[in-house]
């Protein structure tokens, strides 16, 4: 058996966009009794992650400041109006020397749980794959982690997507991790977010 790959795996979690299509930051709700960028970031860190990078963009000082407390490394991205591939760029760019991976999350994806981000990452260590990629009936979505290997690639995308191009790029050499449909869910329009909010309320009471 190979020994596991040892050395700090970064996070990368992208909370850069405008949010347009929810009309308000979504990042900024409330989900849960926490908002929605901290509930990301804190599972981030309690995966084991480290450092979280948090990238900024839009309304960078009220994220940053509903980060306060939190052990994460906020950095902002000057091009985030050029779109996710922009902001992937830059976190990547973020990722310390000693950082043998990365993680990328989206926080616009409130099922996504510390214990899926963990797996990932005990994935990783355990095998010999450049990446480890989530899938959810069929789609490949974030989290998704990127070996060191392959910063070069994530730093000359292009393309929407959140480096969706790399994996299928790697496919033969990926290790994929499914997860059921429903933790696909993200936030995108306002129904989005009250489907979720009611359904995390439904289970808190006991539903």
């Amino acid at each position: 058996m190979r020994p596991e790959r040892t050395g700090p795996i970064a996070g990368v979690v992208l909370a850069a966009g405008s949010s347009a299509r929810m009309g308000t930051n979504k990042l900024l709700l409330e989900l849960g009794g926490e908002l929605v960028i901290r509930r990301a970031v804190r599972r981030t860190l309690e995966a084991g992650l480290d450092p979280a990078l948090v990238v900024l963009g839009h309304d960078a000082d009220k994220i940053r400041g509903a980060l306060a407390g939190l052990p994460c490394q906020p950095t902002l991205n000057p091009d985030w109006a050029h779109g996710m591939s922009a902001s992937l760029r830059a976190g990547i760019a973020q990722v310390p020397p000693a950082a043998i991976a990365a993680v990328v999350v989206l926080p616009d994806m409130p099922l996504v749980t510390t214990a899926m981000i963990a797996e990932l990452a005990l994935r990783y260590r355990r095998g010999a794959a450049p990446i480890v990629a989530s899938e959810y009936g069929g789609v490949l979505a974030p989290p998704t982690l990127y070996d060191r290997a392959l910063f070069p690639e994530l730093a000359i995308v292009d393309e929407p997507g959140c480096g969706k191009h790399v994996v299928k790029r790697h496919r033969d050499e990926a290790e994929v991790v499914p997860w059921p449909e429903r933790a696909l869910t993200d936030l995108d329009v306002p129904a989005d977010y009250e489907r979720v909010r009611s359904g995390l309320r439904h289970e808190r009471d006991g539903g």
